[in-house]
């Protein structure tokens, strides 16, 4: 096997001593054109790669950061982790996923990494901490961005949407619509994201002075099989409703199936409105309407805030909040006469 290049190796290619050679992969800044880009040049050739243990040991980091996130299955989280791995990438940095499940003992193990220092920073989107005595006070100084989710109280930075907002907007379309008997599968209560969608979908009903008959407020999991569960009770009630408000997409693709083996038209006798706007919700037969995230942008503002942290910069006291928009498709109709 042949031995993988060194930076000897490009410095004596190019006539210039090795410490140019380094200063100038490791983007210091302190070398000019053209002799930047030839030794850039060379290196792509050789197929030079850094010693990143080599590299860790000089600098005490890892140069990597986990991105912990509840079902590594779920698309959502995608487009997310792209918008992290390129912030991630242009700054040296390697990123780690880790997959909770809502197990708590997972939960600690991840939080271990970080404090053993295989990972330099964390960026959180479970919405909650492991739900033992003192362990906020353990990871109180520690380097973690919590991303979409929020956890009040712990004093980490957030990146976020405005929930309530958004779901307000939702809930208005359907109203704006002529629905009266409008539903909501809600995420996982009491966590705060959850709560905050609930809480916009009631302020829209309270606004249009619509009462939320009893039972249609069923508590979900943002699982798809859930979504069809769910909806299957909210059909078995004396009235059910003519629209739904479901708190994420592949919920809602479990609605609208269940509504499909029960014989009933999308959106011509139910319309439906998910939240997250994944890639599959445009490719959806019908497309859903939903609360489209800027995912990507997500990613990258939690990635970015995160290395402020690592670089000894000042943790931001309010949340960053990016904006939503409301994509209306064809799961959504005036309600039916």
């Amino acid at each position: 096997m042949n031995e993988r290049p060194k930076i000897k190796d490009i410095a004596e290619r190019l006539g210039v001593s090795a410490a140019t050679v380094s200063r100038a992969l490791s983007d210091s800044g302190l070398v000019a054109e053209p002799t930047l880009s030839r030794i850039r040049e060379v290196a792509r050739e050789m197929n030079y790669r850094p010693n990143v243990s080599a590299r860790n040991l000089r600098t005490q980091r890892a140069m990597a950061v986990l991105m912990v996130v509840r079902d590594v299955g779920n698309p959502f989280y995608l487009e997310i982790l792209k918008g992290v791995e390129a912030t991630a990438r242009a700054a040296g940095y390697s990123v780690l996923m880790g997959n909770t499940e809502n197990d708590s003992d997972r939960e600690v193990e991840y939080f271990d990494m970080l404090r053993d220092g295989h990972a330099d920073g964390m960026i959180l989107m479970t919405g909650k901490l492991p739900a033992r005595e003192g362990f906020l006070d353990s990871v109180a100084d520690a380097p973690i961005v919590v991303a979409l989710e929020e956890i009040r109280d712990a004093g980490f930075p957030h990146v976020m949407i405005d929930n309530e907002g958004a779901a307000r907007d939702a809930v208005e379309h359907l109203i704006g619509l002529g629905h009266k008997r409008i539903a909501h599968i809600s995420g996982p209560v009491p966590e705060i994201m959850s709560v905050s969608r609930r809480n916009g979908y009631r302020a829209a009903m309270q606004a249009a002075g619509l009462a939320i008959p009893d039972g249609h407020e069923p508590v979900g999991d943002y699982l798809l099989h859930t979504g069809q569960r769910l909806c299957r009770e909210l059909f078995e009630l004396p009235q059910p409703p003519t629209a739904i408000f479901v708190a994420n997409d592949e919920m809602a693709f479990g609605v609208i199936h269940e509504l499909r083996r029960l014989g009933l038209d999308v959106p011509g006798d139910v319309s439906v409105v998910g939240f997250d706007d994944l890639f599959l919700s445009e490719a959806f037969y019908p497309p859903l309407t939903t609360v489209s995230q800027p995912r990507a942008e997500i990613g990258r503002a939690a990635m970015n805030m995160l290395l402020d942290m690592l670089a000894g910069g000042l943790t931001p006291r309010k949340p960053t909040m990016l904006a939503t928009t409301l994509k209306i498709r064809g799961t959504t109709a005036p309600a039916p006469k």
